[in-house]
C-alpha cells in the first residue's frame, strides 16, 4: 500500500469530471459537532485528486446530532438523512435539496421513531422505509411531491427472551431496509432477534405487509446486506455483525413470497482465515458490474499505512475492505483481496457508479478517503482524503 500518483493508463480509466459527494457524521461529547458534509472530487492538474470540503450543515439545525444514514432518491432528487438519536424516544427523518454547488437545503422534517439507522426509497419514488435499531421498529413513508414525507406505517416487535448474545440481543435490532431486485419485497435484517423479516409492497399503495420471517443461526446477528440479479438466478448476501460472517442465499419468488435456501457461509475475514478478536462486520454492497461483492471489517488494525501527512512518517492503523468473487452460477463466494480501508471503522461505504473510486467514511479517524478501484475488482492507492467535523457514518455520491 502506497501513495502515488496513477500512471497514465491508469488515469485514462478513470478520468472524472468534479463530482459532490455527501457525508453524515455523528456529533456530541468527545466527538465535535456531526451534521451533513458536502464535498468535492475533482482532478488535479498533475493526474491526482483533491477532495474538499464545500459546505456544512450542522447537526443540531439540520439533520440531528447523530446523522447516520444517507440516501438520495433518484426519482424526486432529493437527499434523505435520519438522526439516529441515541437512546431518545423519537429521531427524525430530514428532507434536502441539493445545487449545483452540492450544497443542500433542508426542506422538510419530519419526527420519528427513535434510532433510525438506514432508509430505502422503493415503489418508484412512491415512498421510503426505514429500519429503527434501539426501538425495534420498521417505518414507512408516503413520499410527497415536494419530496417531503408523510408517516404511513410503524412496525414494532419484541422478544420474549434475550438472545444468544445479550448483551446485544436484548432487544430485536432492526438495522437495515433492502430492496429485492423485482421491487416487490423490503428485507429487514434483524440484529437482536437473528431473522430476516421480509416484508411484500403494494405497489397500488406502497404499503408493506409483513410476508414471512427467515431464521439466521443463533447468535449471528444480520446486519447488511444486497441482492444480486444475474440472468438465471437471485441471490441474497447478509453480512452479520456479531458472529463475523458471511452468507449466500438463492432467492426464489413464490406465491406468497420470497423463499431463500442458504448456499454458502464463511468468516467475514475470508474463506479460512481466522476472524481476529474484537472484529465487527459492517457494510456489505455490491460492485456496479455485479462481479464482487465487498465489505468492510471494524475495530481490529489489520493494516498499517502511510500517515497522511507527508512530514509524519508515523504510521497509521487501518481496518479492512474485503473483495469477495461471486460465483454466478452458485452464489457462492472466494476470496479476492483483504485491502486497507484508509483508517479505522469503516462504517459505511460507497462505489461509484463507473466502479473506479470507492468513497470510505471511517468513523474513528473523522475522515472521509478516496480509494481507486482496479479493473480486476481489487482496491489500490488511497487518492486522496479529508478531515469533517464529526465521526462520519454515510457517504454517498451524488449519481
Amino acid at each position: 500500500m502506497h501513495f502515488s500518483r496513477l500512471s497514465l493508463a491508469s488515469l485514462a480509466a478513470s478520468q472524472v469530471a468534479a463530482v459532490t459527494l455527501w457525508a453524515a457524521s455523528y456529533g456530541g461529547a468527545g466527538l465535535g459537532d456531526g451534521g451533513v458534509t458536502s464535498l468535492k472530487l475533482d482532478k488535479t492538474g498533475t493526474g491526482g485528486y483533491t477532495l474538499k470540503q464545500t459546505s456544512f450543515l450542522n447537526g443540531s439545525t439540520s439533520c440531528g446530532a447523530q446523522s447516520s444514514w444517507l440516501t438520495k432518491d433518484a426519482w424526486n432528487n432529493v437527499i434523505y438523512c435520519v438522526d439516529e438519536a441515541w437512546g431518545a424516544a423519537n429521531g427524525s427523518i430530514t428532507s434536502f435539496h441539493s445545487s449545483p454547488s452540492g450544497s443542500l437545503t433542508l426542506f422538510d422534517k419530519q419526527i420519528s421513531l427513535g434510532s433510525p439507522v438506514s432508509t430505502v426509497v422503493y415503489n418508484g419514488g412512491a415512498a421510503l422505509a426505514a429500519a429503527h435499531y434501539d426501538t425495534s421498529a420498521v417505518t414507512t413513508w408516503e413520499i410527497l411531491p415536494s419530496g417531503g414525507l408523510k408517516a404511513m406505517q410503524v412496525f414494532r416487535y419484541k422478544l420474549t427472551a434475550p438472545g444468544t448474545n445479550p448483551t446485544r440481543q436484548d432487544v430485536p435490532h432492526e438495522h437495515e431496509v433492502i430492496l429485492d431486485p423485482t421491487g416487490c419485497f423490503i428485507v429487514v435484517p434483524d440484529l437482536g432477534a437473528d431473522l430476516l423479516r421480509i416484508f411484500a409492497i403494494n405497489k397500488k399503495t406502497s404499503m408493506l405487509s409483513e410476508s414471512s420471517t427467515f431464521a439466521v443461526a443463533p447468535g449471528s446477528g444480520p446486519r447488511h446486506g444486497t441482492f444480486l440479479k444475474t440472468a438465471d438466478a437471485t441471490y441474497l448476501f447478509v453480512l452479520s455483525e456479531l458472529s463475523n460472517t458471511i452468507a449466500s442465499y438463492s432467492v426464489a419468488y413464490t406465491a406468497t413470497g420470497l423463499s431463500l435456501t442458504q448456499v454458502f457461509i464463511s468468516g467475514a475475514y475470508g474463506v479460512g482465515v481466522e476472524i481476529p478478536t474484537g472484529a465487527g462486520a459492517a457494510e456489505a454492497i455490491l460492485s456496479p458490474d455485479n462481479k464482487y461483492l465487498l465489505t468492510s471489517e471494524r475495530h481490529v488494525a489489520s493494516f498499517q499505512i502511510p500517515n497522511f501527512d507527508p512530514k509524519n512518517s508515523t504510521t497509521l492503523p487501518s481496518d479492512a475492505l474485503i473483495v469477495w468473487t461471486i460465483d454466478h452460477a452458485t452464489g457462492k463466494l472466494s476470496n479476492a483481496q483483504r485491502a486497507p480501508a484508509g483508517g479505522m471503522n469503516p462504517r459505511q461505504f460507497s462505489v461509484n457508479a463507473k466502479g473506479d473510486l470507492a468513497a470510505v467514511g471511517l468513523q474513528d479517524d473523522g475522515r472521509v478517503v478516496i480509494l481507486e478501484r482496479k479493473k480486476d475488482g481489487s482496491f489500490g492507492d488511497i487518492l486522496a482524503s479529508v478531515m469533517i467535523a464529526g465521526s462520519p457514518t454515510s457517504v454517498i455520491w451524488d449519481e
